[in-house]
């Protein structure tokens, strides 16, 4: 009897273990795409890990705007380290086992980091919203303890509306199948195994959906058109100018995500007659932000590549005390 399921007094097979059976289609070949995953990966760590270094070392970057970004890099990071070792450890060890409970794991904190992603979107775009609409507020709205309370309600938002999701897949009876043809446990994935009825499942994930992902990209694009339609009216070019800069990173981020999602949702749709195109997607959607993200700050912020500038002489040429110290 397979090892991944278990005999119970009943004679009913019961699943102990999925098996992830990576990218559909092409099991054969599939190891040949971990090399630019790997170093996607890899890039994705170095260059997030690169921004929240130098935005903790410069207080010249002690901002709000660069909070949210610091925040955003440490939510990358999560975000492609929860799939990608497993991925790694797919194609190149064949590892495709996974029990339950590590499963419903990973399905959380993707979910999570997900939904955290797009709540720190979101403060960006109001924190935009009020340095360009309300600039004569903005010192007395965004404080640090402003800063604090919305990151920390993102993040309680997130880890609370998301806990039912693995719930309700745990709940669920698995039987005799159990390959998931797939890389890593996304929802609909695990769910489409069970064995009993999944409505309550489907439409969980649904309205999870619409209250987290499609309220944040409302509210975000509302904001940015009402940054935009201020824009317009001002009478200097030079002003409109720096406006539009220091929002076009954002935007250019915040476009490819919802876009992102937007077309996961829509090839969920031509999986039976071409299943590898949703799951393929799924995993760049997952590791080309986190990749993606820090490279449009660092080319669009000219006082983040100055930090960075700062981070590489201190590293290369540290102060003269301490190399008097070391010595």
């Amino acid at each position: 009897m397979d090892t991944s399921t278990s005999v119970t007094n009943s004679s009913n097979l019961h699943i102990s273990q999925f098996i992830l059976m990576g990218l559909p289609g092409i099991h054969e070949w599939q190891h040949w795409l971990s090399l630019p995953l790997a170093l996607l990966y890899l890039l994705a760590l170095a260059a997030n890990l690169l921004i929240f270094i130098t935005i903790q070392h410069e207080p010249t970057l002690h901002e709000p705007m660069y909070h949210f970004l610091g925040v955003l890099s440490l939510i990358d990071i999560g975000l492609a380290t929860t799939i990608m070792p497993k991925i790694m450890a797919i194609f190149w060890f064949d590892a495709k086992a996974i029990s339950l409970p590590e499963c419903f794991a990973q399905m959380y904190v993707i979910h999570c980091f997900f939904g955290m992603e797009s709540g720190i979107f979101l403060c960006m775009a109001v924190d935009r919203y009020i340095a360009i609409c309300h600039p004569l507020r903005y010192p007395s709205i965004v404080t640090n303890a402003f800063m604090v309370k919305v990151t920390g309600f993102m993040v309680l938002r997130n880890s609370l509306l998301t806990i039912p999701v693995p719930v309700l897949a745990a709940q669920r009876l698995y039987c005799s199948k159990n390959e998931i043809d797939h890389c890593l446990c996304s929802n609909l994935g695990v769910i489409s195994l069970a064995c009993d009825d999944i409505t309550v499942n489907k439409f969980y994930q649904l309205f999870s959906a619409w209250i987290i992902l499609g309220s944040d990209m409302a509210l975000v694009f509302s904001s940015y058109a009402l940054i935009l339609h201020t824009v317009l009216r001002l009478n200097s070019t030079k002003a409109m100018s720096k406006a539009l800069s220091t929002c076009s990173s954002h935007l250019i981020l915040i476009f490819f995500f919802y876009t992102g999602i937007i077309v996961l949702s829509v090839t969920h749709l031509v999986k039976e007659k071409i299943p590898l195109i949703p799951v393929l997607l799924n995993v760049l959607h997952n590791v080309i932000p986190p990749a993606l993200n820090p490279m449009v700050y660092a080319l669009r912020m000219g006082e983040l590549r100055l930090g960075f500038q700062r981070i590489h002489e201190w590293v290369n040429f540290p102060p003269t005390s301490e190399v008097t110290l070391a010595l």
